[in-house]
């Protein structure tokens, strides 16, 4: 009777706990179909016409540069420059002992008086036959010399004054009064570098380069208008440089060290801002996307793998996940190239609460202000 009692017990026991799983799971499915879908924020993505520049590092070089250096022997006696000073084309920098070159020019001057005189006499005597044809043609002949000599006696006078070749901002000086210089001596007596109007040397990798070529040939990338010649200026504390510069040639050969081309622009320098040497960033107008995709980065992701992705909804309102390709950032937008079209509706909020195949409750997102327009200005490469 005992036993009959206990499986009894038993029985009952394991129906009542079958009966209370049962219950339990018919309120969680009901509590879970009566639970609301997620709401999301979402931007509905257009396509627009945008001007692709690159951002390129890069620095200032001067755009003339001349070494001053004497064409005489002597000694130094005058500065007549302010060093770091501006000078103008053919001005006097440095005067050297002409003591010994106005001797030489008053000794040719003296040779050629008499060389001019005896030709002359012989031009009468030769008519007369008192001198023969070739005493003439040796006088006529030494008074070529003598003008010769005279002529290069007052261009070694004229050099004792060391001239200007350019003009330009002059550097310090490297010899002082009182020293030896000489005709062909290695060192300079100063240098003088001309910075308005100023080169800027940006470079490009090779790559970069390349892919340009092939997206313009392929009609990915329109060519720019007249303008993609004008180039933009940041310098080092990120301020904009006021005046435009226009790019004025490319390198036909890459650095087989770093694998990037050479780009120069001249800029103007009014206001000698620009110095040779000064790091700069460089913008460059690329070309043209007329079909072009701006997507917010709040709706832009990273898998694991480093991978692009976005969420966006179908038809159905159900969450779906698009891998992306995008390389370049303009503001607060990425530049997608392949992964998202006109049209698509991008989950920028509430990303944490959903997933893929969930259906949700779209509503215009407030994360992304019309302060963020992406601008076509400034489009950096992304690294």
């Amino acid at each position: 009777m005992n036993r009959l009692s206990s499986r009894t017990t038993a029985a009952s026991l394991t129906l009542a706990c079958a009966l209370l799983i049962s219950a339990c799971e018919q309120k969680a499915e009901q509590a879970s179909q009566q639970q609301p879908a997620p709401k999301v924020g979402i931007v509905t993505l257009s396509s627009q016409s945008y001007t692709l520049t690159s951002e390129l590092p890069g620095r200032t070089a001067a755009y003339r540069i001349a070494e001053v250096r004497p064409q005489v022997n002597g000694i130094l006696q005058k500065r007549l420059f302010k060093e770091g000073s501006d000078v103008k084309a053919n001005q006097q920098l440095y005067q050297i002992d002409p003591a010994l070159y106005e001797a030489n020019l008053k000794s040719a001057q003296a040779s050629l008086l008499a060389a001019r005189s005896l030709a002359e006499r012989y031009k009468v005597l030769v008519e007369e036959r008192a001198v023969s044809r070739q005493q003439y043609d040796d006088a006529q002949a030494n008074r070529l010399q003598a003008e010769a000599a005279l002529e290069r006696a007052k261009i070694e006078q004229r050099y004792t004054r060391v001239l200007a070749p350019i003009s330009g901002r002059i550097g310090r000086s490297l010899v002082s009064e009182g020293a030896l210089v000489s005709n062909g001596q290695a060192q300079e007596l100063a240098v003088i570098q001309q910075l308005d109007p100023i080169y800027v040397d940006v470079t490009q990798s090779a790559n970069d380069l390349l892919r340009l070529r092939r997206e313009l040939a392929s009609g990915q990338l329109e060519k720019a208008s007249e303008n993609a010649a004008q180039v933009t200026l940041k310098l080092q504390d990120n301020s904009e440089y006021a005046h435009k510069g226009t790019l004025e040639f490319s390198e036909v050969s890459v650095d087989a060290s770093t694998g990037s081309v050479t780009l120069r622009a001249v800029f103007p320098n009014p206001d000698g801002l620009l110095l040779p040497g000064m790091f700069v960033y460089a913008n460059l107008i690329s070309g043209v996307q007329s079909q072009a995709i701006l997507a917010p980065q709040q709706g832009i992701t990273r898998n694991p793998k480093g991978e692009a992705m976005a969420m966006v909804l179908d038809a159905d309102n159900k969450v779906e996940v698009r891998m992306l390709k995008a390389e370049r950032t303009s503001g607060n937008y990425w530049l997608v190239n392949e992964g998202l079209q006109a049209g698509d509706r991008l989950i920028t909020e509430g990303l944490q609460f959903v997933r893929p195949g969930v259906t949700v409750d779209p509503y215009p997102a407030g994360n992304v202000s019309a302060a963020n327009t992406p601008s076509e200005k400034t489009a950096p490469q992304a690294q």
